[in-house]
């Protein structure tokens, strides 16, 4: 069904990103993978063409530089220029820190990420889907979009905004064969928590043990199934849980 359509990937380079790739890759898409690390996104590339024999493109991008998405998604070669499927994967937490003590870097680097950059890049792909009439936005929400934890008041926020930005969309394209979903993930295990904590490893690995959470694999494999089905059905949103969490602070320690 996906064969020969060009899926564009943001932060691609690893967790639920490369897994979305690899995802794409096996239904036989044509890859174009942004992310910030041009060495391990050309290594996914790299991989993801000798094990599928899938065509790919590396842009190596920050997706909170307006003028450098502009100039890499609105510039793309012909041939990959016709973007059929686009997820906005490309985000992240920093600290767990109180609103009134938190760094403020933290906070503008999620805002920038979280949401200035799926804009930028959603206003980029967005005009060619609506000329031909069809495409499929997934973005890449979170449990965090629907329910707000301590320490995490902006990192919840943006991902409300990813909810909002989600349903506004839809309204917005309403008429047109383009399609937007957002799956909404709990607990994944990524490098999601050792960015949150500015690499501390030990704290990080802490946050898997209490019970088995989702993998990237099981959110690829829920865009995919969004992606897939036929083209008057419009799958609005997924939550996906791990069976011991049945809320952001109601989970079962059963271990790992």
């Amino acid at each position: 069904m996906l064969k020969g359509q060009t899926a564009l990937v943001t932060g691609a380079s690893s967790g639920i990103g490369q897994a979305c790739a690899g995802a794409f890759a096996r239904a036989g898409c044509r890859l174009i993978l942004a992310a910030r690390r041009r060495d391990r996104l050309e290594k996914v590339a790299a991989a993801l063409r000798a094990a599928h024999g899938v065509a790919t493109l590396a842009l190596e991008l920050d997706v909170r530089d307006r003028t450098a998405v502009d100039t890499a998604l609105r510039r793309l070669p012909a041939d990959w220029a016709e973007v059929d499927l686009l997820v906005n994967n490309a985000g992240l937490s920093r600290g767990l820190d109180k609103l009134p003590t938190a760094d403020p870097a933290d906070y503008e680097e999620m805002i920038d990420t979280n949401v200035k950059g799926l804009l930028w890049v959603s206003q980029a792909i967005l005009p060619g889907m609506v000329a031909r009439d069809r495409g499929h936005v997934v973005n890449i929400g979170s449990i965090a979009g629907h329910q707000v934890y301590a320490g995490g008041s902006v990192y919840c926020a943006t991902k409300h905004a990813v909810a909002a930005i989600t349903q506004g969309l839809r309204l917005d394209l309403l008429g047109t064969r383009v399609r937007v979903s957002t799956v909404d993930p709990g607990m994944v295990e990524t490098e999601f928590s050792l960015v949150r904590f500015h690499g501390d490893a030990p704290r990080a690995d802490q946050v898997y043990t209490q019970f088995p959470p989702l993998s990237a694999d099981d959110v690829a494999e829920a865009v995919l199934w969004c992606v897939t089905r036929p083209w008057h059905v419009n799958v609005a949103e997924i939550i996906l849980m791990p069976t011991d969490q049945a809320a952001v602070y109601g989970s079962h320690p059963r271990g790992r």
